[in-house]
This record gives C-alpha cells, structure tokens and sequence, in this order.
C-alpha cells in the first residue's frame, strides 16, 4: 500500500517540530470541547438553547456522521504529512469520545457504553482513513478518485433520495456538503466540477449496493 500511495503527487509540508505540536494540541483541544459541547446539547432541553439552535436542530446534527467527517477530512488535508494526518485525527476523535463520555457519566448519570463502542471503534479506524485521505489534495488520477469517494459519503449523508423523491436531511448537512466541495475542490474550476459530478455517481452506486445510511 505504501509504494501504491507513493505514486500520487502530494508533497509534504515542511513544518518545524513545535508548530506541529502545538497543532496538534489544538486539534485535542477542539475534539475535547466539541465532544462536551455535542453531550451539553443532548442533556439540554431543546427550548432552553437559543432559537436559532432548535431551529436547525444542531443538537441532532452533531449526533450524525456528516460534520465529523468533514472535520476529519479537512484535519487530514490541512495536516503537513500523512503520518500527521493519522495522528492528528485519531486525538480529535479521541479526545471528543473521552470528553464526551465522561460529561455523561459526571453529569447525565449514566453510561452508554454500547453507544460509545461504536464511536471508540471509528476512533480506532480513524488513523488509517486519516492516512489515506490526506492524499486526496495530491495530484493525479488517484487523488481525484479519493476526493470523489469522500463527496460521494457526504452526498449520501446531506441527501435522501430514491426513485421518485430528493430532499435534503437538513441545511446543516446542505452546509457541510459545500463545505466539503470547498475543501476538496481541485486546481480548476473544470476539474472541481468533474470531481463533483463523479461524486454524485459514486454516491447512487454506493446507495444502490448499501441501501441505508450509518448515521449513528
């Protein structure tokens, strides 16, 4: 797999050891303080927040894949190398699986262990997607590939659809969607929107071999 990857042209950035570190705390940091922020809304009463939170329903949304992916994408691309990419995902997840399981436990009372399992696991997954997602702002074939398959979860995630209806689960998944267009878009306007199109291919395929969505 290493030589397979060696093959796509991403350059590593040359970033000294410090900034690295703090990066990567900061990285924790933001893990930590979306996993207690995510839980503080799950134990909240909905009209207790601001009206603009029960609007969209943010408490909902944070409890489904699409924002994580994301932010775990756009951590990976923007880390200086791949190994980075591994590490910098895996502590934002964990740090946002332990801050989060630990406010339920201090706070809620209780503990969803087999809810957490599930999240511990992606945690532990993480690395290796992180690894492989960082070439997709590489040049090449490759590169392109990868970037149409992570459009294509998104789509899958931002969309419900089927052979006589279209609608979108919600605008913050509408939001997070574009986001990722951004984050991924290639050197020009034409190969962004090829990337985009192939995407949404990629996403009827993979909807037609797996009928339902993870969302957690």
């Amino acid at each position: 797999m290493w030589s397979f990857l060696n093959t796509i042209r991403c350059k590593e950035k040359q970033v000294p050891v410090r900034k690295q570190i703090i990066d990567t705390g900061m990285i924790l940091f933001l893990g930590i303080v979306l996993g207690i922020f995510s839980k503080f809304l799950d134990t909240t009463a909905s009209n207790d927040l601001p009206f603009m939170f029960e609007y969209l329903d943010v408490g909902n949304f944070l409890g489904r894949l699409a924002i994580w992916i994301l932010l775990a994408v756009s951590i990976s691309i923007y880390s200086s190398s791949s190994v980075r990419a591994a590490i910098n995902v895996f502590l934002f997840f964990g740090g946002m699986c332990v801050s989060y399981h630990v406010y339920t436990v201090v706070f809620a009372g209780f503990n969803p262990r087999s809810y957490m399992m599930i999240w511990y696991g992606i945690t532990i997954l993480s690395p290796m997607l992180a690894f492989v997602c960082w070439y997709a702002k590489g040049k090449g074939n490759i590169s392109f590939v990868f970037s149409a398959i992570i459009l294509a979860v998104l789509f899958n995630l931002t969309f419900a659809y089927g052979w006589i209806y279209f609608d979108v689960r919600s605008i913050l998944e509408l939001i997070t969607f574009i986001c990722g267009v951004v984050v991924l878009k290639r050197n020009t306007l034409k190969e962004s929107i090829i990337m985009l199109v192939s995407g949404i291919v990629i996403a009827f395929i993979l909807r037609m071999i797996v009928p339902f969505i993870f969302v957690i």
